[in-house]
């Protein structure tokens, strides 16, 4: 199962997003983190390893009813390529490239 167990201090709320036993305490030991939650950012503040919970989710694992609502309204963000520039600016073209001396022939004479 996949669900939130609270690590922040007295009414100060923080909670991971655990891979948990069905049957395990809130905050018991936790097979893997695969995220946060702060709801005391505005807006509140998510981060999940969403091809983590892809692969708990095909094993098996399901979510909270709490994880469905922060799923949802987290998508994954598809990888995208990086956006072609339509307008590049070619690189310099040399037209007479002359040959420097080099540093070993001038200490040499």
């Amino acid at each position: 199962m996949i669900r939130l167990a609270r690590v922040g201090a007295p009414k100060q709320p923080y909670y991971r997003i655990v891979v948990i036993e069905k049957d395990r305490a809130r905050n018991g030991r936790s097979i893997e983190v695969v995220g946060t939650y702060n709801p005391r950012t505005n807006p509140a503040t998510v981060n999940l390893k969403h091809d983590r919970i892809a692969y708990w989710r095909s094993v098996g694992a399901t979510l909270s009813p709490i994880m469905q609502k922060l799923v949802a309204k987290n998508p994954a963000v598809p990888d995208t390529p990086a956006p072609v520039d339509s307008n590049p600016t070619p690189p310099p073209v040399v037209t007479d490239p002359t040959p420097e001396p080099a540093a070993s022939e001038s200490a040499a004479a």
